[in-house]
């Protein structure tokens, strides 16, 4: 005898942790990440009056859930419905109705870039009370974000209006996002958008801060976003500079930067040391998006820290599986 879809759904229900597979990536974030305590302190940002809002643990996990998948808004509409591990993860019922894509919008700007950062900074605290995250060797380093990649439409309104060429100076009035800019790395490789600064931490492979400059702000300038209270920093040759090396003693961190080629106090052993230190962390940049999903620095600093937290993520559940194999559960 078949059931009536009304039962069916019900036994759905009933069977949905069952529906998840044991060794799920979400069962194993929701298993080790506790957001609870640092979401409770943004409860003022709903009304009390009007219809019950989505929960916040809700909404931020499926904010998780999109960074850790890389969906648009329209792709985390669609698999809230479809996705069962989804689903369960952002604690719904198969039955209950999922909201449309407009919802991430309207909770990405009543959460905040700020609470995101408290968000992201809460979680590298968890790791470091974990164990897993450590203060004796950063790697620091700059990648771009780009925000479009080809100017032709506001390149042919700006000689228009009588303008030989964009520049820095003066695409701010002709682009979508006025806050983008120019940004060069060696001499070839240009881009438009910004550029993300970040520091990982060189015992995990854990990305602890990350922040977001105008494109043509130098690597150096951006050091003091990212820096560490103290350990040693790594860094590229675009982070040499007196002003590095006083930002570095400031907040009480040992210099591991590589010199540059015309440098006489260059040693050339020891930055082939460094090279070679610092090659394995190479990877957490080349991993990171490159593309902006939004316009506006603050928009794109709340898509580099959402990404990182999505990056830790990761990284924490291959190490837990490390730790397990090595010690196993008596």
């Amino acid at each position: 005898m078949s059931l009536k879809k009304s039962e069916q759904l019900q036994l759905s229900d009933t069977y949905c942790h069952e529906l998840v597979r044991m060794d799920h990536p979400f069962r194993k974030i929701n298993e080790f990440l506790d957001l609870k305590p640092i979401l409770d302190e943004f409860k003022t940002l709903y009304s009390k009056q009007g219809a019950p809002a989505i929960p916040l643990e809700k909404g931020f996990r499926m904010l998780i859930v999109q960074f850790l998948e890389n969906y648009s808004d329209r792709q985390m509409e669609q698999a809230l419905r479809e996705n069962i591990a989804v689903k369960w993860f952002c604690q719904y019922e198969l039955k209950d109705n999922t909201p449309d894509h407009s919802y991430f919008g309207k909770l990405r700007n009543r959460l905040g870039t700020a609470n995101v950062a408290k968000i992201f900074n809460f979680v590298v605290e968890q790791l470091k009370k974990r164990g897993i995250v450590g203060n004796t060797f950063t790697f620091i380093d700059a990648t771009a974000i780009i925000t479009k990649t080809a100017l032709w439409e506001e390149r042919d309104k700006a000689i228009k209006e009588g303008i030989e060429k964009l520049n820095n100076d003066n695409v701010g009035n002709y682009s979508a996002d006025p806050q983008a800019r120019f940004g060069c790395k060696g001499k070839k490789k240009f881009w438009f958008g910004y550029k993300r600064q970040v520091a990982v931490d060189m015992k995990s492979g854990m990305i602890t801060k990350v922040a977001v400059t105008a494109a043509n702000a130098s690597d150096s300038s951006g050091l003091k976003h990212v820096c560490p209270k103290e350990g040693m920093v790594f860094a590229d040759k675009g982070y040499c500079g007196n002003k590095v090396e006083k930002e570095l003693k400031k907040s009480g961190c040992h210099s591991g930067v590589i010199k540059k080629n015309n440098m006489k106090e260059k040693n050339r052993q020891k930055d082939k040391w460094l090279t070679k230190v610092r090659m394995p962390y190479e990877s957490v940049f080349s991993k990171l998006e490159r593309k902006s999903r939004y316009r506006r620095r603050v928009k794109v600093q709340y898509q580099a820290f959402m990404e990182a937290i999505a990056h830790n993520l990761k990284r924490w559940i291959k190490i837990e599986e490390r730790i397990s194999k090595v010690c196993p559960a008596s």
